[in-house]
């Protein structure tokens, strides 16, 4: 840690000696930020169109932009409820220019989610994506692919190319403990609070913006962040009217279409928005298919001080079984090899079923309400449902009639105990509930304060479709069922105080309450019956400086509490109770600095993550694919983020980000599996503990890089090399390297055309070739592992997650 701390500050030093001589060159743009009424507006966003230069406004407004070079730029001007201005300037001396904001209904839509966003002035680790960077960015993946290139993040991919079951950890943290809202509305699933990019095919193409802060970041409703905060704001605003075709071809049967329109907004202040795609890719991986349908419609209503908003959010999808992944045997002969519906014939053949699939239909509603009292105070009111159902359908051969609750019986004198059956596992749920925030602003003072309330209500039953021996079932035979009831609400109040125009304070306080209940039976034919219930309170409180323009300096502490997830509760009560999941608690100490100049940007930021009782995935899996966890007493994650931009031409840009860290459990005793003998595998359940010492956290790579390198030859062309660098990661907790993923070092390149015809028409063209350099690598696994009581040697089997070689995307798309 203290390596670390030393690293950071000499960094730290560089950028502020870089930056105090680079102050004595080019000019200053200065002036205040005012409404109509000339009243100072505290913390409008100032940026220099073009550059890496902006700041914000002071306690009086003021602003100044300093070592701006001679030339022609734009000055772009935000602040919330306010029209975003854009001026002309011409500098080739000090210029001195006052802004006069207006404020305006048509931007409401940013109150959705400034509840939940981080604003430029709170001291947290923070990135913000636009429209126009996610349309570059959606080269043909999935939602998490957006976010590859983002520091600290590592993505994969069950199908190996990006399109179906997808994931994305952050600072190590899996995505159960990554909290996801859509315009403030939790996306999180309330039970695994994991998020199923795979239900919301193309959701990138109705992404206005996003936002990620890492670590434990601002308050926000659902699932606690305990690595991270995604935060989606859907379409919104069109003020004409337009419509828009997009195709994707790409490598193994991959395309898309996808149609939209908009009616901008008409006299009576309606306007309307919709999307529809179709996707499809037979995957990389064996019987990876996926075929997606998705729509998206969002319809509103500006008044001059208020507008009304409803967004419909549907996604289908039919994806092959691929969380069986690829055995360790099987990769050098066949790394595409998916052992997911395999089984013999009567003649002895091999097959494979060819229903093995996942099939999933999800709808959203949201009802937004936002209405300006005045200038200084706003309300946002959002009321949302999530129908979803679906099932898991599998074939199992030599099943055990045991597994369905049925009984052994004889047939001419041989007894019957296994079969081949065809089963369906199911989920039928609702998820609703509201969100609301009121935004309050006096001269220096923003203070924020809401919450929400929620409920999920879950099914989850199986059905036995068919089985190779008659056995009498009745017709769709359900074999269990269980309910899960989980309420969950949050109040929250935070303010950023702007002392004066070097120094903010941010504060921020959360209580959080959880009701949890299971009953039922579940799928190994025990009882479920659990009721649980939890309360946080989730302090965070932190100081941003700002030395001059060109640079500032933030420190933060936060606290997060998370509960386990059902997957968590289920499996580990059916054992000995001393193994039942606590809650966990994370404090949160980041320290950072920001540097921007006209040609250059930089973010350094620094973190040590201390977990009580951290719920760390232990490299296995359950029979439907969810990972499992385990508390660990005491353990923690550090390290530094480096985050580069830098232009020094026009046709050249460079992007780089990297993460150095540890990421330790502290004394970890690790519980390995034990059966009899190698020949019965009888379960003991009574696992061998094995004490390590101080192990790395399984899944956290001590370091994650991204760069990428654009040039552009023309106005409208650009060309891009885009690199990522993943560590070492292990599997399990062991520390082992035989039970770890090797480092891979991922090569892409963008090429783009995109143009404007004409003042409202537009087209584009975009080839990306992945993986170019053609690396052979796999960025998830899991692992099962046991001994035996006989003292046979120890069982190891992997199943790897291999990433798609050379391949390829091109979209291309007209909007006029």
């Amino acid at each position: 840690m203290k390596k670390n701390v030393l690293a950071f500050l000499a960094l730290m030093l560089v950028g502020a000696l870089q930056t105090s001589w680079a102050e004595n060159l080019g000019f200053s743009i200065y002036g205040k930020v005012t409404d109509t009424n000339g009243n100072p507006l505290v913390g409008a966003s100032v940026i220099l169109e073009n550059t890496f230069l902006g700041t914000y406004s002071g306690v009086n407004g003021e602003y100044r932009l300093s070592q701006v070079k001679e030339g022609n730029y734009t000055i772009i001007v935000n602040y919330l409820g306010f029209e975003t201005s854009r001026i002309n300037v011409k500098v080739d001396k000090d210029v001195e220019l006052n802004i006069q904001l207006k404020q305006s209904s048509q931007y409401l839509d940013a109150v959705v989610v400034s509840s939940t966003r981080a604003s430029n002035r709170m001291p947290i680790a923070q990135t913000t994506l636009n429209r126009e960077q996610i349309q570059k960015l959606n080269t043909g993946g999935d939602t998490p692919y957006l976010l590859e290139m983002l520091p600290s993040v590592v993505i994969s991919s069950e199908s190996g190319i990006g399109i179906g079951n997808t994931a994305f950890r952050i600072r190590g943290t899996d995505p159960t403990r990554i909290n996801v809202t859509i315009n403030g509305v939790p996306l999180n699933d309330a039970e695994s609070q994991g998020v199923y990019w795979v239900d919301l095919p193309d959701f990138a193409a109705s992404v206005d913006n996003l936002q990620v802060q890492r670590g434990v970041g601002t308050s926000t409703n659902g699932a606690a962040a305990f690595g991270a905060t995604v935060n989606f704001q859907t379409n919104t605003l069109t003020e004409k009217p337009f419509a828009a075709v997009d195709f994707l071809q790409g490598s193994f049967n991959s395309w898309k279409t996808s149609a939209r329109v908009g009616t901008g907004v008409m006299d009576n202040g309606f306007s309307m928005e919709g999307r529809f795609s179709q996707l499809h890719t037979d995957g990389y991986v064996e019987r990876a298919t996926s075929d997606h349908r998705s729509m998206f419609i969002t319809a509103a209503w500006h008044g001059e001080n208020s507008q009304i908003r409803a967004n419909i959010i549907h996604g289908e999808e039919h994806t092959g079984i691929t969380w069986e992944g690829t055995p360790d045997y099987m990769m050098e002969t066949n790394r595409r090899y998916n052992p997911a519906g395999e089984y013999v014939d009567d003649d002895g053949v091999t097959r494979y079923y060819d229903d093995q699939k996942d099939n999933y239909w999800q709808t959203h509603y949201h009802l937004i309400g936002t209405h300006s009292f005045s200038n200084n105070l706003t309300a946002n009111i959002t009321l949302h449902l999530t129908d979803g159902r679906g099932y898991y359908e599998e074939y199992k051969p030599d099943r055990k009639l045991s597994k369905f609750g049925l009984t052994q019986f004889t047939v001419r004198d041989t007894a019957i105990s296994k079969t081949d059956f065809i089963q369906q596992k199911w989920m039928d749920n609702l998820f609703y509930g509201g969100v609301a925030s009121l935004t309050y602003r006096l001269n220096n003072l923003n203070v924020i304060v809401g919450g929400g309330w929620n409920q999920y209500d879950g099914d989850h039953f199986g059905k036995v479709l068919w089985s190779k021996i008659n056995i009498g079932l009745p017709n769709k035979y359900e074999w269990y069922r269980n309910n899960g009831l989980k309420t969950d609400w949050n109040v929250f109040a935070k303010s950023i105080w702007q002392i004066n125009d070097a120094l903010s304070v941010f504060a921020d306080v959360q209580y959080r309450g959880i009701e949890y209940k299971l009953e039922g039976i579940d799928s190994d034919v025990m009882p479920l019956d659990q009721d649980h219930s939890w309360s946080f309170l989730n302090p965070k409180f932190g100081l941003t400086y700002r030395i001059s323009s060109a640079h500032e300096v933030y420190a933060s502490y936060a606290v997060a509490h998370r509960e386990p997830a059902r997957s968590d509760l289920k499996d580990a009560q059916k054992g000995s109770s001393d193994f039942t999941p606590k809650p966990e608690r994370l404090n949160d100490w980041e320290l950072g600095y920001r540097l921007r100049l006209q040609n250059l940007s930089v973010d350094l930021n620094y973190y040590y993550m201390l977990y009580k009782d951290q719920l760390v995935l232990t490299g296995e899996l359950t029979d439907v694919g969810y990972a499992r966890m385990t508390n660990v007493p005491n353990s923690y994650r550090t390290g530094v983020e480096v985050s580069l931009s830098y232009k020094p031409a026009d046709w050249l840009r460079i992007d780089a980000n990297s993460t150095f860290s540890k990421n330790i459990i502290k004394d970890y005793t690790n519980y390995a599996n034990l059966v009899d003998n190698p020949n019965d595998w009888n379960e003991l359940y009574t696992p061998v503990p094995e004490n390590l010492g101080n192990t790395t956290i399984s899944f956290s790579p001590s370091i994650v890089s991204g760069s990428r390198v654009t040039f552009y030859p023309l106005p409208s062309v650009s060309f891009s090399w885009v690199a990522k660098y993943v560590s070492r990661q292990y599997i399990d907790n062991t520390e082992t390297k035989s039970r770890s993923l090797d480092p891979y070092f991922v090569n892409n390149v963008v090429l783009e055309y995109r143009t404007k015809k004409q003042s409202s028409h537009s087209a584009y063209i975009q080839l990306s070739v992945n993986n170019i350099l053609n690396e052979k690598y796999s960025a998830n696994a899991w692992v099962y592992r046991t001994l035996f009581q006989s003292g046979d040697p120890e069982y190891v089997l992997i199943g790897y997650y291999p990433q798609a070689t050379t391949h390829y995307m091109l979209k291309f798309g007209i909007e006029f």
